[in-house]
């Protein structure tokens, strides 16, 4: 099953209609990765297998930096409301593994 952890830029009220669905997700707060780098966040997420969903770009160039991590879902800043991320989310963990997603980019 796919684990999320939402960076600090993703409102939290996508982590709480995540849980309501009984997904495990982890917040920045949750974490205590508020304003830290976005490489702690990536180690973070890939030591406890979680997918990262974000509106930040610099995931993006990590990811083409070769940077290792457990899976990112990108969605560009107010491209989608929080009722279609969150409908995107649960699709993703829906229909793919965490084997799927690591190493992988999935764009909303």
């Amino acid at each position: 099953m796919i684990r999320f952890h939402l960076d600090e830029n993703v409102d939290e009220a996508v982590a709480r209609a995540l849980r309501n669905r009984g997904i495990d997700v982890t917040t920045a707060g949750d974490a205590n990765l508020l304003s830290a780098a976005d490489e702690d966040h990536l180690a973070f997420a890939l030591a406890e297998r979680r997918v990262i969903a974000t509106h930040d770009a610099d995931f993006l160039r990590l990811h083409a930096a070769g940077t290792p991590h457990a899976g990112i879902v990108y969605c560009h800043t107010e491209s989608r409301s929080i009722g279609q991320m969150v409908r995107s989310l649960v699709l993703i963990h829906e229909c793919l593994t965490q084997e799927e997603m690591e190493g992988h980019i999935e764009w909303l």
